[in-house]
């Protein structure tokens, strides 16, 4: 209920004040199991997401926003849980195994799980190679990957603001990328990592990023 009450409002506000350029909105299945595969650059992308998708999109989140004390820890839980947010603690040494099955239940339930498969945010613009994690999901929950190219979310809240800014970004949509049969028969660490360089492909022609060629590492204070 809490969801549904703050996509009434949040989103057509959100579009009303960034004006965000939306293309290929028609490419996202409106049922189903679905993966919603993005390129990251901004704490802002699991929102940016939510808002211009017309069905509900779960994400991961840290969960030190869901276990603040007092009012404003309330507050911060409601404002999370309401869009959709994950809770997944990033620091445990199991987190990696709990995001998997996190995101799976998601899927089982026929709904939508955002991703970034570069692991964490590109803090030089770059597109960083996809981790096979996205290709695991899909491949075991036989759903569809749509990818996704985020630009300009990195100017809109930058690192150290504590308020969104008014900037243009743009959000695009690529065709789904069918998991069903097609690998048959494939060595499943080749199968994951032929999808998942196949994402990360379909997302670079979206987002028009320079790939890394190599991995992306969290730092140690992110």
């Amino acid at each position: 209920m809490l969801y549904q009450a703050l996509h009434r409002v949040v989103p057509p506000l959100a579009k009303a004040v960034w004006r965000p350029t939306v293309t290929g909105l028609e490419q996202v299945p409106t049922s189903g199991p679905l993966l919603l595969a993005s390129n990251h650059l901004s704490f802002a992308d699991s929102l940016v997401i939510p808002i211009v998708v017309p069905r509900r999109v779960a994400f991961l989140a840290k969960s030190d926003y869901f276990e603040g004390p007092g009012l404003k820890g309330a507050v911060s839980r409601a404002w999370f849980s309401g869009l959709g947010m994950l809770p997944v603690d990033r620091d445990d040494t199991r987190a990696a195994i709990a995001s998997l099955d996190i995101a799976l239940g998601v899927l089982g339930r026929g709904e939508a799980f955002g991703i970034y498969p570069e692991g964490t945010r590109s803090r030089d613009g770059r597109l960083y190679r996809g981790r096979t994690g996205v290709a695991h999901l899909a491949l075991t929950a036989g759903a569809p990957v749509v990818p996704v190219g985020l630009v300009g979310t990195e100017k809109l809240q930058p690192v150290g603001s504590r308020l969104p800014r008014v900037v243009p970004i743009s959000i695009s949509f690529g065709a789904p990328i069918p998991v069903t049969g097609r690998f048959d028969g494939v060595p499943l660490g080749r199968a994951r990592r032929e999808l998942t360089d196949e994402i990360m492909s379909a997302i670079a022609e979206l987002s028009g990023q320079e790939p890394a060629g190599v991995y992306n590492e969290r730092p140690v204070d992110a």
